[in-house]
């Protein structure tokens, strides 16, 4: 087979793997010293479809991608449509002998690869697939009874004690282009980009997709923000956080490249920002684990008894939610940042998502999509584990009965209120002690304020306290029954 091979053209196969660094499907096509075909198939047949705002990152990231590939010598062929039937047309068209590609593991992704390689297999084609999203393989990590982890902290110990995380794979210096010429579709016309109205332009002002941006993201952080991350990662009016999760949702940069850049880090001042990131990057392999084993994860319930809990329908309040006009400031601000920016600050996602589930009792999964549609760090582990998670009804999760308080989480997080004047203007004017409870601002206050409740700004849409003693009762009820 070697012999016959050798000579054959490489496909290597583009899907959530947007880099030319530590892609491992991408250096072997290299290292073979065979032609190679790199070829993007956006299939929306096997997986979850994307959100819009991802849609819009997949975009410019498959361009910066495209311009890297295009520098290296071989172009980025774009196709769509059903990923086995493209990869024959491509092989057939160009012989290709191998196809070489990175591993997923949404569970629908993960099956259809797996046909895809037995097909190939039985053709006398060679397949291969490569690790880089994970550091853990997700089907190989069991407990001791064989079964899979549903507490973090077993899965980290798990993990910590049984994980060696190989080194980063340089980018090749160059790839051997195919001589031949292939159909392929315009970026443009996969319609990816938002036309009318194009609501992108925050979008634009605040992110830099592609590979280039996700290394300078890194290098920015561990510059400027890893010795206070631990900290600082909570208080949303800073610039606290590591703002990688898009990078890392579209995986145009790898866990292992941000351990390996770490462990380069010497100096003691770094070791509780290096030590929260690398837990928070196993959190992220706990919720991949999560999903390998319930596919089902963004749309059933972890725990079953919450398929008794009674979930209000309420489009008045998940409207004001997703709008930002729930009357709370801190949630107002957290849901304008999302729709203004494409993401939101983590500890204002919780209060947010703690709101409308436990205030509003509105469904987890009215949320789950909302934010899958317009976040561009969107991911299909991450996103419904989360909101599982603070809904109390995931693996692990908070306890529902631990519900937030908007307004003191607004004033222990924001306490200057730099977060809502940025995102809630109209209240900016306000004096810090009445910003996040304005209703009970007096009126020379708000007067001086150029606030109006109800017209500039509106009253609270509920009463926490009422609301939290709904959701205990309901949750008390659930548990009886």
């Amino acid at each position: 087979m070697a012999s016959r091979t050798a000579s054959k053209p490489v496909i290597v196969l583009f899907r959530n793997d947007l880099r030319v660094a530590d892609n491992g499907a991408l250096a072997a096509g290299a290292d073979s010293g065979r032609p190679v075909i790199p070829l993007f198939v956006l299939d929306e047949t096997a997986g979850r479809a994307r959100g819009a705002a991802s849609r819009w990152w997949l975009h410019h990231s498959l361009e910066a991608l495209g311009a890297r590939l295009k520098a290296l010598g071989a172009p980025l062929a774009l196709r769509r449509g059903d990923t086995d039937s493209i990869v024959a047309d491509v092989r057939k068209a160009s012989g290709a002998g191998a196809v070489f590609w990175n591993r997923r593991y949404e569970p629908g992704c993960a099956a259809a690869d797996s046909r895809l390689k037995a097909r190939l297999n039985d053709e006398g084609i060679e397949a291969e697939s490569f690790d880089g999203a994970l550091l853990h393989e997700p089907s190989r990590v069991k407990t001791g009874s064989g079964g899979f982890y549903r507490v973090y902290t077993p899965f980290r110990r798990a993990l910590a004690g049984g994980l060696d995380p190989r080194d980063p794979i340089d980018a090749p210096e160059r790839l051997t282009p195919w001589g031949g010429h292939l159909d392929g579709e315009p970026l443009d016309r996969f319609g990816l980009l938002p036309e009318k109205p194009d609501w992108a332009g925050g979008l634009r002002q605040r992110w830099t997709p592609g590979e280039e941006g996700a290394r300078a993201r890194l290098e920015a952080f561990l510059t400027h923000d890893l010795d206070d991350y631990a900290r600082g990662r909570d208080f949303p009016g800073m610039e606290g956080t590591t703002r990688l999760s898009p990078h890392l949702a579209h995986v145009e940069i790898t866990p292992f490249q941000i351990l390996a850049r770490l462990s380069r880090l010497r100096a003691s001042r770094h070791e509780a920002g290096a030590d929260k990131l690398r837990r928070e990057i196993v959190w992220r392999e706990f919720s991949y684990h999560l999903l390998f084993h319930r596919p089902a994860l963004h749309t059933e319930n972890f725990r079953e008894e919450f398929l008794r809990f009674p979930w209000r329908r309420d489009e008045a309040g998940l409207r004001a939610w997703r709008r930002g006009l729930t009357g709370y400031p801190i949630v107002d601000a957290g849901m304008r940042e999302l729709w203004r920016t494409g993401w939101m600050h983590n500890r204002v996602r919780m209060i947010a998502a703690s709101f409308l589930v436990k205030d509003l009792m509105i469904d987890w999964r009215d949320g789950e999509g909302w934010f899958w549609d317009t976040l561009v760090d969107a991911d299909p582990a991450d996103n419904p584990m989360n909101w599982q998670w603070v809904a109390g009804t995931g693996a692990d999760a908070a306890p529902y009965f631990r519900i937030f308080n908007p307004v003191l989480q607004g004033e222990r997080f924001d306490p200057d209120g730099d977060y809502v004047r940025r995102y809630v203007p109209e209240l900016k004017a306000l004096p810090g002690r009445w910003l996040h409870r304005p209703w009970e601002a007096p009126k020379a206050a708000l007067d001086e304020a150029g606030v109006t409740l109800g017209e500039t700004y509106p009253l609270p849409i509920l009463r926490h306290d009422e609301a939290r003693d709904r959701s205990l009762a309901a949750y008390r009820q659930m548990r009886r029954s």
